[in-house]
């Protein structure tokens, strides 16, 4: 009997024991490089990479285990350059649990297919938020930051913006890297855009969708599901206004390719003018996925 209590103690003590904020899976792909050493080096980047992002503390919160973001890292090698110099994409997504629920709604998903580094074997992962020293730890805290933003603007309006601007500094710090994605006249498609359009005034509205979507639309669907979407579409109402002076906006891109699926999900129970309502508003603002939205209209039928 006392074992059983002290082990119930313990689970209990676990879920308020501060810890870091993220709760990272990362998985390393190489199968496009040869050589019988390749598994090994990557195996070994793999437990460099979840020990920065897991052990590092982003942010001066203190997290319980359950408050952890849970997120992903996917990295792709295609090149190898040199004996430590690489070349791949990097994917990014990360999701937030939802009130009295199992269910982890996806905040961010994004592949950054401008990704080049050099790794040492066996040599710890460091990152100094003051200059910049690694192409590798540069990209990751960026992306650390920008899942952390994207979190807090899901509890409070505008509550990522700390993290947004230390992702920008990032970038700062970075104009005079040799890897490309981190400057302006790039593309208006990379890290600094991404950061830039965040930021800026303009793209309010999708930090306002994130939270009013989240905190007053999602965190109430287990016990007022109705009451719920209703509240979930007129977020999404918001994002118009955006799209009408911003058509072909890459912020408003990385937002749907988060949420297209959850949307067509949580609207298959929705009743028929709502339905109609919504694909109309999705056709609008997010135009290359039709198809998908389509499907809202008979889902969810018995």
């Amino acid at each position: 009997m006392r074992k059983i209590y002290i082990i119930v103690l313990m689970a209990f003590l676990a879920a308020y024991i501060p810890a870091q904020e993220l709760n990272c899976k990362v998985q390393v792909v190489s199968s496009q490089i040869q050589g019988t050493e390749a598994k090994r080096i990557f195996g070994n980047m793999e437990k460099a990479i979840f020990e920065l992002m897991n052990t590092r503390k982003w942010t001066n919160d203190n997290f319980t285990i359950n408050e952890k973001i849970e997120c992903n890292i996917m990295i792709n090698v295609t090149e190898k350059i040199t004996m430590e110099d690489y070349k791949g994409s990097i994917l990014i997504s990360s999701s937030r649990a939802t009130f009295k629920s199992s269910y982890n709604s996806p905040l961010f998903n994004y592949e950054d297919n401008n990704f080049a580094f050099h790794y040492v074997e066996y040599q710890q992962l460091n990152w100094e938020p003051t200059t910049f020293t690694s192409n590798f730890t540069s990209v990751l805290a960026f992306y650390a930051y920008m899942m952390i933003g994207y979190d807090y603007d899901t509890f409070s309006p505008n509550g990522g913006t700390e993290f947004y601007q230390k992702a920008q500094t990032i970038v700062q710090n970075a104009q005079g890297a040799n890897e490309i994605g981190w400057k302006a006249f790039e593309t208006n498609k990379n890290r600094y855009w991404l950061v830039e359009n965040t930021l800026a005034p303009v793209f309010v509205p999708i930090r306002e969708t994130l939270y009013k979507y989240h905190r007053l639309g999602m965190d109430i669907m287990v016990e007022r599901p109705d009451e719920g979407r209703a509240v979930v579409l007129d977020a999404l109402q918001n994002l118009l206004v955006l799209h009408k002076s911003r058509p072909t906006s890459f912020n408003m891109q990385v937002f749907f390719n988060a949420k297209c699926d959850e949307v067509v999900n949580v609207f298959c129970k929705g009743q028929p003018d709502e339905k109609t309502k919504l694909i109309d508003l999705l056709n609008a603002i997010d135009p290359a996925r039709t198809t998908k939205y389509s499907k809202i209209t008979d889902c969810g039928k018995n």
